[in-house]
């Protein structure tokens, strides 16, 4: 079901990133070793929002995914991000 728009005009991104739609497999991003402690779905939304359109995002303890429209923004994203310090820890 789509999600309702925010006080701010945002829709938000949905918790949904386990799709069974093969296709979307390779437009999901698996993050690890995340310090989920700190770093929150919002956070996670801001940093990899420049990649493409975030449809879903779910943060789990010490991961999180986010599933794109497209492979190609998937791909921009593990390529961007692989390795960037985020509150102290490299992705």
């Amino acid at each position: 079901k789509p999600s309702e728009p925010t006080m701010t005009g945002k829709t938000q991104t949905s918790n949904v990133t386990n799709k069974n739609d093969p296709k979307s497999i390779n437009s999901r991003v698996f993050i690890g070793n995340l310090n989920t402690a700190i770093v929150k779905k919002g956070d996670i939304e801001a940093i990899f929002a420049k990649y493409g359109k975030i449809v879903g995002c779910s943060v789990h303890k010490g991961y999180a995914f986010v599933q794109y429209m497209s492979e190609r923004h998937a791909r921009a994203a593990v390529a961007g991000e692989n390795a960037r310090i985020i509150a102290g820890q490299p992705l």
